[in-house]
């Protein structure tokens, strides 16, 4: 198992390699000039314009600054944003937690919950209870994440009033302590319930269709053939072959939290990375987008790499060498 790890992060250099050039081109061949963006009116002369873009460091040849770019990362320097005037990675582990918070638990609520819901409905296949929980299931998968966040904007916090609209503090509140954790968790409720909603189909259908396959297998039907109980046969052993799906989808949308959900993150002015990626895209930030593009090609190398470890967990015919 060591050594197979140690090939895999030998591996995620090279990709992390491809995945920089690819993205530093990808910007810059996109149309837009960020040297006449900040220069902040359309009546901005040439002279004014080069001279921002020389303070930007974008008169010198692409290749130039592409080795130039490379070699600050391998100094551990993510660049300056050209918005903010800020350090890039200063910027990216100010906004981190705030996206890690609202993401990773309502990953894991939606893994959870689309992966029980999908074993009941597997269970009692083309019942009542299967035929209504795939039809919730695909009316959900069915609906764009930021009309959902505007419909429970609507009616909790608009029309009842038990909730906060946006944001993740109250304003003009100086909580502190528990009373500032409450606060900020019944901020989340909304953003994450909107989350939890839009993943949990996903799993759901994994689930299910992945438990129903495995009820057909020779080996479930050996099992019962020598009177081991359903139960047992659909608990110990359906389940958790059926688990492998799941846990690679799962793997893969975890290394993408650290960027956020951009669309709910905007209806909850939520303050995450996703929010700050489109303000980048906007205001064409190169140094912002690569380090938050590099960030994201880390955490789903990463996520890769323990989805793999988790599988020979889960499956001893797995065996890494």
């Amino acid at each position: 198992m060591g050594s197979y790890i140690g090939r895999q992060i030998l591996t995620i250099i090279p990709t992390l390699l491809l995945s920089i050039l690819i993205n530093f081109v990808l910007l810059h061949a996109a149309p837009g000039d960020p040297a006449r963006i900040y220069a902040g009116t359309d009546t901005a002369t040439p002279e004014q314009i080069e001279s921002i873009r020389r303070d930007l460091g974008l008169d010198d040849p692409l290749p130039v600054q592409f080795g130039h770019y490379v070699w600050e990362l391998v100094q551990g320097n993510f660049g300056q944003s050209f918005a903010y005037r800020q350090p890039v990675l200063r910027l990216i582990w100010e906004r981190l937690p705030d996206t890690l918070l609202l993401m990773l638990p309502s990953a894991l609520i939606a893994v959870v919950g689309g992966t029980l819901l999908g074993s009941v409905a597997a269970r009692k296949a083309n019942s009542p209870t299967d035929i209504g929980l795939s039809l919730t299931s695909y009316t959900l998968f069915a609906v764009p994440s930021f009309w959902l966040g505007l419909i429970l904007i609507l009616i909790f916090a608009s029309k009842l009033g038990w909730l906060p609209t946006a944001g993740m503090r109250t304003a003009r509140a100086d909580y502190t302590g528990l009373d500032d954790w409450l606060d900020v968790a019944k901020h989340m409720i909304l953003p994450a319930t909107t989350l939890i909603l839009v993943q949990i189909p996903l799993y759901f259908r994994i689930a299910r269709a992945s438990i129903a396959q495995q009820q057909r297998e020779d080996y479930v039907t050996t099992f019962r053939a020598t009177g081991m109980p359903n139960n047992r046969i659909f608990r110990r052993y359906a389940v958790r072959n059926a688990l492998l799906p799941t846990v690679t989808v799962f793997g893969l949308s975890l290394g993408f939290v650290v960027t956020g959900a951009t669309l709910v993150e905007i209806v909850f002015a939520w303050p995450g990375i996703g929010r700050l990626a489109l303000d980048a895209v906007y205001k064409r930030d190169y140094p912002l987008l690569l380090g938050i593009y590099l960030m994201l090609a880390i955490a789903v190398s990463i996520a890769i790499m323990l989805t793999d470890v988790v599988y020979a967990m889960l499956d001893p015919r797995i065996r890494f060498r």
